[in-house]
């Protein structure tokens, strides 16, 4: 007995070594990225680069993200924001009903309609670029807010994720008692489903704010207009600005640049945060049965 003690005890040390490992290889860019937002060009260049600078810069270049070309980096993030809110919101709403209609209804071509769906989670959203870029030109949505919105209320992965958690988290019993009772379907989806369904919703809705504010390819191809661009793309602008080719054509902007990209972090972390709590008390929600 005390040796199998002994053995779990090792085991568990050593997922927690390589835990450890794991953890500080994906935080070594994240450190990065803020002691260097803290530093002057020379510092940047001169210290090591997961540590401070001899002086401590950050509220300059801060004030230089928010003032340089007129200002555009909060035009940037306000875009970054309705896009990745709206996008998100309605592309959980949908695969919520989607999900919930495929597990608790059948229907003549569910089956292979849901088929479908899982092989689209296999295509790479690259490869859809192009053919929507070609659709919403002919439509005349191309440089408007709509080419970015539209596009990522479709989530073929997050129709899957809420069919599988549909079936596995509201007993079929239940939605029989309600239809007994004289409910209808709407409200036994809005009075009793949705409410089980939620710690999926945030799941779906986490998945897609993330994916959506690092979209980089979509509005590149479907924006030119820069005051309609998101924050990855204006990044992108602005690093051609001070890295032009690697010369370094502004010096001063570097550090303003990897100040920018910090500050983008921000809002992801915020709602992380903040949809915590509601995903935490929505699993404690579905684990109760009744």
């Amino acid at each position: 007995m005390s040796s199998k003690k002994f053995y779990m005890t090792k085991k568990s040390n050593f997922l927690t070594l390589i835990m450890i490992i794991i953890s500080t290889y994906f935080l070594i860019p994240l450190i990065w990225v803020i002691t260097s937002s803290t530093k002057n060009t020379t510092d940047l260049f001169s210290t090591f680069g997961l540590w401070f600078g001899k002086s401590f810069h950050l509220w300059h270049n801060l004030r230089m993200v928010f003032s340089s070309d007129a200002g555009i980096y909060k035009i940037w993030l306000m875009n970054s924001l309705i896009y990745s809110i709206v996008g998100a919101l309605g592309a959980a709403l949908l695969c919520t009903l989607a999900g919930y209609g495929f597990s608790k209804y059948k229907f003549v071509g569910s089956t292979a309609i849901f088929r479908t769906v899982l092989a689209a989670v296999m295509i790479p959203t690259a490869a859809l670029s192009i053919p929507t870029f070609i659709i919403f030109s002919k439509l005349g949505l191309v440089n408007t807010r709509w080419a970015v919105i539209l596009p990522s209320l479709i989530s073929p992965l997050g129709v899957y994720l809420m069919k599988v958690y549909s079936d596995t988290s509201i007993p079929n019993n239940m939605i029989e008692a309600a239809r007994i009772d004289g409910a209808t379907e709407f409200k036994i989806f809005k009075s009793i489903s949705l409410r089980m369904l939620m710690p999926g919703f945030v799941t779906v809705l986490l998945l897609s704010i993330v994916g959506i504010w690092n979209n980089f390819f979509l509005p590149l191809i479907m924006l030119s207009e820069t005051n309609l661009q998101p924050l990855p793309v204006g990044l992108f602008i602005w690093y051609g600005r001070a890295y032009n080719g690697g010369s370094g054509t502004d010096p001063q902007f570097q550090v303003a640049v990897i100040a920018s990209a910090g500050l983008s972090l921000l809002p992801l972390i915020i709602v992380f945060l903040f949809l915590q709590r509601y995903w935490e008390n929505g699993l404690s929600l579905g684990a109760v049965k009744e």
